[in-house]
């Protein structure tokens, strides 16, 4: 049933077989520290993060294999200088923010905020309850403006 689900989602783009053993294989890893109360869903939901993690890594293996074709000869005129320093420096501040975060936090926040779970999804894929989840994502969107308070503050003295 998995393997039918998932040729219907991801169609021919990636090797079922080897989502449905790496989604065994976590959900094994997963039930020996955690009780597990939908397998099934849980299995499905493995399943699925693992094809997403993996078109994901196709997506950046295709970007890096174009970043590294060298075109001496053609000037780029879209490159605005300025503003690729400035996201980049604001990236590497978020990345500071987060790494700052409790562990719990900075996995929930991680979960939700940038791969998109949702809230029962993140509390079946670390084994705690749906409020734990609401109530730590709450705390680490504070202590996330916190830091980013104090960091203006520094800049303003």
């Amino acid at each position: 049933m998995l393997r039918g689900w998932l040729r219907t989602q991801f169609a021919r783009t990636l090797d079922v077989d080897d989502i449905v053993q790496e989604a065994y294989a976590r959900v094994l890893q997963a039930r020996e520290s955690t009780f597990i109360a939908s397998p099934k869903a849980f299995l499905f939901a493995t399943a699925r993060n693992v094809a997403l993690m993996q078109l994901r890594h196709r997506c950046v293996e295709r970007t890096k294999s174009l970043a590294e074709i060298d075109a001496p000869g053609i000037p780029d005129e879209s490159s605005d200088v300025a503003g690729e320093v400035a996201r980049a420096q604001e990236l590497e501040l978020l990345t500071q923010a987060i790494q700052s975060l409790p562990t719990r936090c900075r996995q929930i926040l991680t979960l939700r905020k940038i791969y998109g779970l949702s809230q029962r999804e993140v509390a079946a894929q670390l084994g705690l309850s749906e409020h734990t989840i609401e109530a730590q994502g709450t705390i680490a969107l504070r202590k996330l403006a916190e830091f980013f308070e104090r960091l203006e503050g520094s800049r303003r003295t």
